[in-house]
């Protein structure tokens, strides 16, 4: 455990610490601290997401929490330049988008110099409150800011300047979102600053620097506020205030009031009080009596419920706190229906107000609470909150016990004072290794999500042929359709990736109905695409040619369906983490000197985000979780070329263990079994680059996608699901 004034104050403290693993509240950490901030291979954005809250009320006398940082070091030596998005080509936005975005800059600019505030710079990353992927639209304040409405992504507002950091998924769409006004960084790239090399160059020594503490996790100020000390800068923090709601006003979208729902047991497959037996189970042998749950996937795998929230994932705002012998939801109570009222009442979880939370963690801490914090996710506004209300309950301690001995003080009221655990939540591995019901559900949404793709698939390559004009748009909408048909059908899980030709390029492309493409048929076409329904989540990509292929993109698509294979086929000891597995998918790409910008492959939620964590299959070596059975996991390498093509073949994988002739060490082998059955265009593949165990693979493949899906269609979907899982020859 941390201590928990160690969490905000990086404060070198004298006191030595226990060799337990308990901190006291006035020691500090050593050198090796656990609560880094910003892993800052990339910029501020973590997990990247748009931004907002519900507006959250502090009893701060004053507004402002001010990190100040004692370093004397120097920004460094070297200039750190960038070209604006303008020099790359011309703005494509128009003229009064651009004005659009210079007059909300000049609006945002104008409040730094207010009394109470008076910053030099302004933070704006993509998340919300509780670190989410996708928002709701009201919290999206990086891209109302900035225009660029990629999901990844963090803006930075000086008084002179504005620059937007992105990944490559991102580039080419940045490109033409961005006005004259911003300067585009492609994160990643070489001799691209991240965020805090630029703002320490660009701002004079000693400047101030402000956030919104809601909006960035514990661990990610801590690493900005060591960042940003080699320029001796303040960090502020304005609780009471978001700057980019200031100059938003009236037209900022209202809060989400949707309705919670409860998750059937029948999809969950572990009833909510057995979870939480396991969570107080997990606080018990940790030495913890209290946990907050900030994650909204989170907190709907552990009390079995459902809301929406947010965009095409089935969550709701809450926080949730739970104790030994208690549990809090904290929500609005307007989303809570007389069936979820009861629900939760039985499961003996309290209702409390979304906007208390705050006030809670106060009373935790006061009451002596030894509290799990995983301060990856933990906002730094609740962790700020707790480490003050812990120095407040050491400071009372100490006057009281002013003028008696250290042994009449003793042990156990030492025991008492709160304290942090620092840890990363045990919700977060529970929910990726799915039970029995869920992989179930999981399986059968599959099956019905490949009826739909094969109805959808028939009919947009019977258009094509017959020469129908047909916009990116007008796909994706039909797909909407075919899946709307299917049984439990809830949302897409998230915005459909519809990209002809060029489009396809830009990785996470979105499709707008006033700039998009028309599909033709002489280029290929991306398609992206997911669902959620009752009993789980879908996400497959499948890329298309309608006509004759080039050579060229033959190679390429083949080189990636070979990472494909090669991935799909890997067997690996289990807690094996994702990164060894990336090269798996890269090989064939390599060995020509081609590469993808992404990761390849994410966890997937059961009925829940399309994007979940711990696990990940990527070239991003840090996360060193483990591979474990039952977890799900996508394939999905790929190959791009600007302004040219995009390709990409994703399945979803499940992991199991692999009955191996040997057991060395007497470790458990593990590899994937397929959810995805969805035909391959074989016309896109250069069989004579195969060898013939991928050929073997290919037909096995899509005889499994004839014999599982060909009873649930018909028709022309059946007519076009038996052309296009036809064995192919061997060369």
């Amino acid at each position: 455990m941390k201590s928990a004034a160690a969490i905000m104050s990086g404060l070198s403290l004298s006191t030595t610490p226990r060799p337990s693993a308990y901190l006291s509240p006035a020691t500090t950490l050593s050198s090796h601290r656990c609560l880094r901030f910003f892993s800052l291979s990339l910029p501020i954005y973590r997990s990247l997401n748009f931004t907002k809250r519900p507006p959250i009320h502090v009893n701060h006398s004053n507004p402002m929490l001010i990190i100040r940082n004692s370093s004397s070091s120097s920004s460094g030596s070297y200039s750190i330049t960038a070209k604006p998005s303008s020099e790359m080509h011309k703005n494509q936005n128009g003229n009064s988008r651009g004005m659009e975005q210079d007059q909300k800059l000049i609006a945002l600019r104008e409040q730094f110099g207010k009394p109470g505030i008076n910053i030099d710079a302004y933070i704006i990353p993509s998340q919300d409150a509780h670190q989410s992927e996708f928002i709701a639209e009201c919290y999206m304040r990086r891209a109302y800011i900035s225009g660029f409405t990629g999901s990844a992504g963090t803006a930075i507002v000086t008084r002179h300047k504005a620059a937007l950091w992105t990944d490559g998924r991102y580039f080419l769409q940045a490109e033409k979102q961005l006005s004259s006004s911003w300067t585009l960084m492609r994160a990643g790239n070489w001799g691209v600053p991240n965020t805090t090399e630029w703002l320490n160059d660009v701002l004079a020594p000693g400047g101030r620097i402000g956030i919104d503490p809601f909006l960035f996790s514990s661990d990610a100020v801590n690493e900005l506020k060591e960042a940003v000390a080699k320029s001796s800068h303040e960090l502020v923090y304005l609780y009471d205030v978001n700057l980019v709601d200031e100059v938003w006003k009236e037209a900022r979208p209202m809060p989400p009031n949707e309705p919670i729902r409860v998750h059937d047991h029948k999809y969950a497959g572990v009833d909510v009080s057995t979870k939480l037996s396991n969570l107080r189970s997990e606080l018990t042998d940790a030495g913890s009596s209290a946990i907050v749950i900030s994650m909204l996937d989170e907190i709907a795998w552990l009390l079995n419920l459902r809301g929406n929230d947010v965009p095409h994932s089935p969550v709701f705002y809450a926080y949730l706190i739970v104790e030994i012998d208690a549990a809090k939801l904290f929500v609005d109570n307007s989303k809570v229906t007389p069936e979820v009222m009861d629900y939760l009442k039985k499961a003996g979880i309290e209702l409390r107000s979304y906007e208390s939370i705050l006030s809670e963690i106060e009373s935790l801490a006061a009451r002596g609470a030894h509290l799990w914090l995983d301060t990856t996710s933990v906002n730094a506004a609740i962790a700020s909150t707790y480490a003050i209300a812990c120095n407040k309950f050491t400071e009372n301690l100490g006057s009281k016990s002013k003028g008696k001995d250290f042994a009449t003080r003793g042990s156990n009221r030492l025991s008492s004072a709160p304290c942090a655990l620092c840890k990363s939540s045990p919700v977060s591995l529970a929910k990726a290794v799915k039970n029995h019901a869920e992989l179930e559900g999981m399986r059968n949404s599959h099956l019905r999500d490949a009826a739909a793709l094969a109805q959808f698939w028939s009919w947009l390559e019977e258009a094509v042929n017959k020469n129908v004009i047909l916009t990116e748009v007008e796909v994706a909408d039909k797909l909407l359709e075919f899946r709307s048909s299917q049984v439990g059908f809830v949302d897409t899980s998230f915005d459909t990736i519809s990209g002809s030709g060029a489009n396809g390029a830009i990785i996470h492309y979105r499709a707008e109905p006033d700039s998009c493409s028309i599909v033709d048929a002489h280029k290929l076409f991306l398609l992206d695409s997911g669902a959620q329904y009752l009993d789980g989540t879908t996400d497959v990509t499948r890329t298309v040619h309608f006509g004759e292929p080039s050579e060229r993109q033959k190679e390429c698509f083949t080189r990636v369906l070979q990472g494909h294979i090669a991935l799909d086929q890997a067997v690996f000891p289990e807690n094996t983490p994702g990164f060894v597995l990336d090269a798996f998918a890269r090989s064939s790409l390599w060995k020509v000197g081609l590469d993808y910008r992404h990761g390849t492959g994410h966890g997937v939620g059961a009925a829940l985000n399309v994007h979940e964590g711990p696990q990940s299959i990527s070239f991003r070596f840090g996360n060193m979780t483990p591979m474990l059975k039952g977890m799900i996991v996508s394939n999905e390498p790929g190959y791009y070329e600007d302004h040219a093509f995009g390709i990409r073949i994703e399945n979803l994988l499940f992991v199991k263990e692999i009955d191996t002739p040997n057991h060395f060490g007497g470790i458990t082998y593990i590899g994937f079994e397929k959810l995805t059955f969805v035909p391959i265009q074989t016309k896109l593949v250069d069989l004579s680059l195969l060898s013939a165990a991928e050929i073997d693979w290919l037909n096995d493949y899509h005889s499994q996608v004839w014999e599982k899906v060909s009873s649930l269609v018909d028709g022309s979907a059946r007519e076009w699901l038996w052309n296009n899982t036809r064995p192919v020859a061997k060369p």
